[in-house]
């Protein structure tokens, strides 16, 4: 276990734990995420936080990533209700079990992880891919980081030996990956039983 000094971008996580805490009492003014940075830049170094591992504090970052785009962007054309059920499913844990099976990338800023995306094969062939969990912090769209994680996918083996790539896309990105050359597969534009927009590309194998 590392023990360090607390930063502001440590809030989400500490107030996660802060909520889930029986007994807790918090103050929506001290304890909001202005108040708690107030605080930190006043005493620098009297709050400190516990990593069990780096591994477990990226995953619950990166679920964050994505919970955080469900509520706040994709619920927009899928509703509230059924963002909420899909955040409660991506948790840390299921963040580490992704890239248990595909492999995954972030992208960082000062040290912060501010996107995400994986390749797999599809279904086991080792002739298609698929391309899984994309997404960038919310005020970060349209910087250029959805595009950076697309190209870097894009150069993993599993991308080079495919002779099709396949992307199960939200309603909200369908049109950023047909920028990319992924259109509608087999031609036909409809949602799946996930509501999603399957999308592909067909490419030379480079590998």
């Amino acid at each position: 276990m590392k023990i360090r000094r607390m930063k502001a971008k440590d809030y989400d996580q500490v107030y996660d734990l802060w909520i889930h805490t029986p007994g807790m009492g918090l103050n929506d003014l001290d304890d909001s995420r202005e108040g708690i940075e107030r605080y930190l830049r006043r005493n620098p170094r009297t709050c400190f936080v516990a990593e069990e591992n780096e591994k477990i504090a990226d995953a619950q970052c990166i679920s964050k990533i994505i919970c955080r785009n469900f509520m706040e962007i994709n619920s927009k054309d899928y509703g509230l209700p059924e963002m909420q059920k899909l955040a409660a499913e991506y948790t840390a844990d299921k963040v580490i079990e992704i890239a248990g099976y595909a492999h995954m990338y972030v992208i960082e800023q000062e040290k912060e992880i501010v996107g995400v995306g994986a390749i797999s094969s599809f279904w086991g062939s080792e002739t298609e891919s698929i391309l899984l969990t994309v997404f960038v912090l919310p005020e970060l769209h349209g910087k250029g980081i959805g595009r950076l994680i697309i190209n870097t996918l894009e150069k993993d083996d599993l991308y080079k030996r495919a002779g099709r790539v396949e992307i199960p896309a939200s309603i909200t990105a369908t049109e950023f990956y047909r920028k990319f050359g992924y259109d509608y597969k087999n031609g036909e534009k409809k949602l799946d039983d996930e509501g999603h927009y399957r999308l592909e590309k067909f490419k030379e194998v480079t590998i």
